[in-house]
């Protein structure tokens, strides 16, 4: 016992004098910089610590980086790193240290995401011989970025995530927060026209007194929040039609971040994310023809568009006017000059299925995963602004193959869950077969596949109806 209690002894003088020498270190450190790196230990190891021991919160954390953080002012990229990659790079960690809680089902759902990797993956070689090892290393790192989204489907299905369904709501009810967080903050800026974070595509609306950025809130491009503002509504959209016990938010809640979310929809000029919502709630209506209340829902449109309008009117009243005057505007001239109305898209078609036409054995292997942008490989660099042609050039037939087969599964095993006795996977199920079918048609005016950065929250809903309850 007393040879025990001396050697505790010598462990606490030890700990001790080293816990002096580092704090010694600390105070003689040259600078303020010097110091806070040397300091930086003592917050990341309880961090790290905390990551490691809880198996989900490396997702709230990436999550809340992804949709309310900008990006790093740093040149590199198109729009500079994330600081979500740092989040993702611990899940990643996390989910080797747990290698054996995982239970992956190779079902179809599953071998789609991991095919459609794939051909991405094997494109490079493409890309590589084509273009060059420069632009192939770029293209590398868009394949990356896409295996965080599968990477966080089979975590949170698969993967050591063991929630009840009293959790899974409030991870649902967390995320609706932080994209109305988001799409407020885009208001923010919209009105008061910050300064662009590092990098930013560049979109603006013209009007008689300037000329000012589209919200955009802390993503690349307006598009990108658009869809992200079109995802929520939706959720909002169903969460009306189930029992209010089933809803994973309040109604107060539904109709204060619904409203910033209209509102930053709207602002963001997203044309094709009106679409993707006009299609859901077809979907939604149809699904729901024959219990629908809809007096209940009536109402809450009239709210939900109400306050939306009154917000816009009352703050942005010249571009309120101007989104309208956009969005009708395409459907009075649309047969006059569809290439006008679609933003230049039909002459980016166009030259991508003349290169087609003209050297169709690309469309077996394709040129390389997102290489268009940035090579003249083709004659000259082409933004194609539709994922099923671009996929079909950049990565052939097996690549156009394989997106259609993912939507196919998506929709498939999101309409079975939408069926599920189960309340939680029945909403999500829902949630995510109205916004798919509505994303397969957007689909084709936008590369929704490169939004890394909100295609994690919409495979994050989709594992969640499609998981075995805890």
């Amino acid at each position: 016992m007393i040879a025990a209690a001396s050697v505790r002894n010598r462990r606490q003088v030890l700990v001790g004098a080293g816990l002096g020498v580092y704090a010694s270190a600390v105070a003689l450190a040259p600078g303020v910089a010097a110091k806070a790196i040397l300091c930086a230990p003592l917050l990341l190891l309880p961090l790290l610590w905390i990551l490691v021991r809880t198996p989900a919160v490396w997702l709230a954390l990436f999550f809340a980086c992804a949709l309310l953080a900008p990006p790093l002012p740093v040149a590199l990229g198109d729009s500079g790193p994330h600081i979500a990659l740092l989040a993702a790079a611990a899940g990643l960690f996390i989910g080797f240290l747990r290698l054996g809680e995982w239970r992956i089902r190779l079902d179809a759902l599953a071998l789609s995401l991991i095919a459609l990797w794939c051909v991405f993956a094997f494109s490079l070689t493409m890309a590589a011989l084509y273009s060059g090892l420069a632009i192939a290393a770029g293209s590398l790192a868009r394949v990356l970025l896409f295996g965080i989204s599968i990477y966080v489907f089979l975590y949170v299905r698969d993967g050591p995530v063991r929630w009840a369904p009293r959790e899974s709501r409030g991870a649902v009810r967390w995320l609706f927060w932080a994209a109305a967080l988001s799409a407020l903050f885009a208001c923010v800026d919209f009105y008061f026209q910050f300064p662009a974070p590092a990098g930013y595509e560049e979109q603006f609306v013209w009007l008689e007194s300037g000329v000012y950025r589209r919200a955009q809130g802390v993503f690349y491009e307006a598009s990108t929040l658009g869809n992200l503002c079109a995802f929520f509504l939706e959720m909002i959209a169903v969460a009306l039609c189930r029992p209010k016990q089933e809803r994973p938010v309040s109604g107060l809640a539904m109709a204060a971040g619904g409203t910033a979310l209209a509102a930053a929809l709207v602002l963001s000029f997203s044309r094709a994310s009106l679409v993707n919502v006009a299609v859901a709630f077809c979907i939604l209506l149809w699904l729901n023809r024959r219990r629908i209340q809809w007096g209940r829902m009536a109402t809450a449109a009239t709210l939900f568009g109400a306050g939306a309008a009154t917000v816009l009117m009352t703050a942005f009243p010249l571009f309120a006017r101007a989104a309208w005057l956009r969005v009708s505007a395409a459907f009075e001239y649309f047969s006059e000059s569809p290439n006008a109305v679609l933003s230049g898209r039909i002459t980016s078609w166009q030259t991508l299925l003349g290169f087609i036409a003209s050297h169709p054995w690309h469309a077996l292997l394709g040129v390389g995963y997102k290489t268009l942008p940035y090579s003249d490989f083709i004659g000259a660099k082409a933004v194609g602004d539709n994922t099923y042609l671009t996929l079909l050039v950049e990565t052939g037939v097996l690549g156009l193959a394989a997106v259609v087969a993912l939507n196919v599964a998506i929709l498939v095993a999101a309409y079975r869950a939408s069926r599920s006795d189960d309340s939680l996977q029945a909403f999500c199920g829902t949630w995510m077969f109205c916004f798919w079918a509505g994303q397969c048609v957007q689909m084709l005016s936008a590369d929704l596949l490169t939004y890394w950065r909100i295609l994690p929250v919409y495979f994050f809903a989709l594992a969640l109806s499609v998981r075995r309850p805890a």
